[in-house]
């Protein structure tokens, strides 16, 4: 696979949660580090990462990612057997995860994971503070998107 260009800053992305922003009004987002063993980070360099079923959930006072899947890379050691979906833990202050107890509890946010990527060397997940979409306010956000589309078409042509 070809490398995925690095930004101005040295990062480069690794995987986007695209399904995140269509479901989900994304309040604020936050950046955490996330615990990956050597097999993983070797996949992840090669882009094998889908953030697309994962969630974030708080359990026993430690944010943890569930659901992501990191497929194994045909070379991976033999003396490991590799898990895609197992449990990783994110690493975030406790104010941070104190802060996001209170509004995931209290106020019924959700934590959605946005986007998977490097910086200075180290895997981050940016997770995104979230609540719900109706049916409707889908369909308002497919407007939105139709008519800024169009509007770039029609001032491209004059």
């Amino acid at each position: 696979m070809a490398t995925k260009p690095k930004t101005k800053t040295g990062q480069s992305t690794i995987a986007l949660n695209k399904k995140a922003g269509h479901d989900y009004h994304i309040e604020q987002r936050f950046e955490a580090g996330i615990s990956l063993e050597g097999w993983e980070v070797k996949s992840a360099r090669a882009g094998r990462v889908q953030l697309r079923e994962s969630y974030v959930r708080i359990i026993q006072g430690e944010a943890y990612l569930l659901g992501c899947h990191i497929s194994a890379l045909s070379s991976a050691s033999t003396h490991v057997t590799p898990n895609p979906t197992r449990d990783r833990k994110l690493l975030l202050k406790r104010s941070e995860i104190n802060r996001l107890i209170g509004l995931v509890e209290r106020a019924g946010y959700t934590l959605v994971p946005t986007a998977m990527y490097w910086k200075r060397g180290r895997a981050k997940l940016e997770i995104g503070l979230a609540k719900g979409k109706k049916l409707h306010d889908k369909r308002d956000s497919e407007k939105d998107r139709d008519w800024l589309r169009e509007k770039d078409r029609l001032f491209k042509q004059k």
